[in-house]
């Protein structure tokens, strides 16, 4: 058997890797193209946007190499994926050569969502590669004016990095927060207020209307008429998921590639999805989710090496997410809906806490903040499916 691992980051890599681990004898075959990469593979990204952002002396390792591969007997070809034919069983790749499969894992993850009228132009960037955070690191010099369009986890953590140091730096939101569709409301508001008091420049509920400069950013003007002087832009929209080369192919491609609890993509026989690119009704949460994140393409590489090597698995892991800011480490466990009740149990808000949120009787999610020990009782009974009332007990 052929199984043929398209996309050498994280997930695909890990996939692999948990095929040779769980002792399949299967022909491997990984390929990958990732930008600014001599053998296609990524580097591990959490720090991209962090330690590595800050520091030239760290550096960015690929995730893998071809002796690494070798050595377990994975195949390495750096090539990107153009198109896929179900019915030849082949993955067309840019250039004109084609690769066969018996089975194939779709790890092409997501990429940062453009918007042609922002960019490209000199001085304004995206992040999802080293290559990527080499050139903001570089451009944003001492002195330099920051813009960073997006107040998600990334934009945030872009932010909160380039004032560590000592840069000036604006943040652009259109919604009430920072980080609001990950944290809710409430604790969105709490880290907007740090990051407000870090001096960090905070814009929200307005867009971007226009970036000034023709030859290069000058400015970017908001909707609400301000004005803010820029020598660098950074674009933290969001990403989507990389599934161009897959047009046409038969998929069902609806944010993602759509897969069962398997993760096996659905009306498409022998054919996987993991990371970021992978879109599957989870059990836990009732409805299809995408999520992208290093923990969940762990998992996901994990649930369909298990399944190609003979051990049904479903995906049912609580959804977790992190982001390192404001000297300690967040972590959300589960998800936070806004409607949901928030109750910090332990701590407070204005320093280190763990605080539940709870919908419909049931605990729903778990978040701490530079309490990694104290919330781990909570995390149990989360994973355990306990009820709103028992987890406030357990307080």
């Amino acid at each position: 058997m052929r199984i043929v691992v398209v996309g050498a980051s994280l997930a695909g890599v890990r996939t692999v890797e948990g095929l040779r681990r769980r002792g399949s004898d299967a022909d491997v075959v990984l390929v990958g193209a990732e930008p600014g990469s001599a053998e296609g593979v990524a580097a591990d990204r959490p720090p991209l946007s962090k330690a590595f952002l800050a520091d030239p002396a760290v550096e960015a390792r690929p995730l893998t190499d071809r002796e690494r591969l070798g050595s377990l007997g994975v195949e390495l070809l750096n090539g990107r994926a153009v198109d896929l034919d179900l019915d030849r069983r082949r993955v067309g790749l840019h250039g004109g050569e084609s690769v066969a499969f018996d089975q194939l894992v779709v790890a092409t993850g997501s990429s940062p969502r453009s918007v042609p009228e922002l960019e490209p132009r000199p001085g304004v960037h995206l992040l999802r590669t080293a290559a990527d955070a080499a050139a903001i690191r570089a451009a944003t010099a001492e002195g330099n004016r920051v813009v960073v369009v997006g107040g998600g986890f990334i934009g945030a953590e872009v932010a909160w990095t380039l004032r560590q140091l000592g840069r000036e730096v604006a943040v652009v939101e259109p919604l009430p927060t920072l980080m609001v569709r990950g944290l809710g409301p409430q604790l969105g508001a709490e880290f907007t207020r740090r990051h407000a008091e870090a001096g960090v420049e905070l814009h929200l509920g307005a867009a971007v209307a226009e970036i000034e400069g023709a030859e290069r950013v000058e400015a970017v003007r908001l909707t609400d008429g301000t004005r803010l002087p820029a020598d660098v832009v950074v674009l933290g929209l969001g990403t989507v998921p990389e599934t161009g080369w897959l047009a046409g192919a038969g998929l069902d491609l609806r944010d993602g590639v759509v897969c069962d609890g398997r993760l096996a993509a659905a009306g498409a026989e022998g054919v996987w999805a993991v990371g970021d690119v992978a879109r599957w009704r989870h059990p836990r949460v009732g409805e299809d989710v995408r999520v992208e994140h290093w923990t969940n393409a762990v998992e996901t590489a994990g649930v369909v090496a298990a399944n190609l090597t003979g051990t049904p698995t479903v995906h049912d892991a609580v959804p977790y997410v992190w982001t390192d800011q404001h000297g300690a480490r967040l972590q959300v466990f589960g998800r936070v809906r806004p409607q949901d009740e928030l109750r910090v149990v332990v701590g407070e808000l204005g320093g280190s806490f763990v605080a539940l949120t709870g919908g419909d009787g049931l605990l729903r999610s778990v978040i701490g903040f530079g309490a990694v020990k104290a919330l781990m009782p909570f995390r149990k009974l989360l994973v355990a499916g306990a009820g709103w009332d028992e987890a406030l007990a357990a307080a």
